[in-house]
C-alpha cells in the first residue's frame, strides 16, 4: 500500500495516521499533511483506495463527488480499518519517530479514526465528521486514548451528532466541539467550507494534539 510520508523540520517527533476523505491525497489532504508537519509530526497518508482504484484523486464538484461516492461505494471497510491500524504500526517502527503516533481524518477519515481506535492502541485520535460514527458510538468504551470529535451541527448527511455529544459526556478521555457549520467544513475546496468554522476547529485540534501526543 502506497504510503507517503511527511517530516518536520526537525527531522522527527510523534507519528500521525492521516486519513482521507473520498477525494483521495488531494491537494487539501497535502495541505493538511504539511500543516501537522510544520506543528512537528512524521506524517503518514495511506491511500485507502490502492486495492481497486489506486491513485485515485477526486474533483470536488458536482461530478466529482458522484464519482468519488461512486469509488468509496467499492471500499471494503474491515479492510480499510486495518489498513490504518498497519500504517500506525508501520510509523511506530520508523526511525524517524520519537513519540507516539496518532490517528486523524475527515469524513470517511473521521469514521476510519474513530474505528482504528476502537480495535486497535492508537496513542491519540482525533474524528472530523465522520458519518459512521453516531451509528457505532457505543463502542465508546473500546477506545483507551483520548480522542476528540468533530460536527458540524448544520451537517445535512449526519443528524445523529448528539448520540455522541451523549457518549463523550460518559466517557473520560473523550472530547467534542460543535461548529454551527455544514458537513466538511474545514475543507476549503469543498462546498461546504466555512473559514471561521476552520480555523476554530484547527486551533482546537492543534491544542489538542499538543496535550495528547507533544512534540
Amino acid at each position: 500500500m502506497p504510503l507517503p510520508v511527511w517530516l518536520p523540520e526537525s527531522g522527527s517527533g510523534p507519528g500521525i495516521v492521516l486519513i482521507q476523505e473520498i477525494f483521495g491525497l488531494d491537494g487539501y489532504l497535502r495541505g493538511i499533511a504539511e500543516k501537522l508537519a510544520a506543528l512537528g509530526y512524521v506524517v503518514a497518508v495511506p491511500e485507502l483506495f490502492h486495492r481497486f482504484e489506486p491513485g485515485w484523486v477526486g474533483e470536488h464538484d458536482e461530478a466529482g463527488i458522484a464519482k468519488s461516492m461512486e469509488v468509496v461505494g467499492r471500499l471494503d471497510f474491515p479492510l480499510a480499518v486495518q489498513d490504518v491500524v498497519a500504517s500506525v504500526t508501520y510509523l511506530r517502527g520508523l526511525p524517524e519517530v520519537t513519540g507516539g503516533v496518532g490517528v486523524l481524518g475527515f469524513c470517511l477519515g473521521g469514521t476510519l479514526a474513530y474505528s482504528a481506535a476502537v480495535v486497535a492502541d492508537p496513542d491519540t485520535a482525533v474524528s472530523f465528521y465522520g458519518s459512521g460514527v453516531p451509528d457505532e458510538i457505543g463502542k465508546l468504551d473500546q477506545v483507551s486514548c483520548p480522542i476528540l470529535f468533530h460536527f458540524g451541527t448544520e451537517d445535512a448527511f449526519i443528524t445523529g451528532y448528539q448520540r455522541v455529544v451523549d457518549a463523550v459526556a460518559a466517557h473520560e478521555g473523550a472530547e467534542i466541539h460543535l461548529e454551527a457549520a455544514g458537513h466538511a467544513f474545514l475543507n476549503h475546496l469543498g462546498p461546504w467550507y466555512d473559514e471561521e468554522a476552520a480555523k476554530r476547529a484547527w486551533d482546537i485540534t492543534a491544542a489538542f494534539l499538543a496535550r495528547t501526543l507533544p512534540v
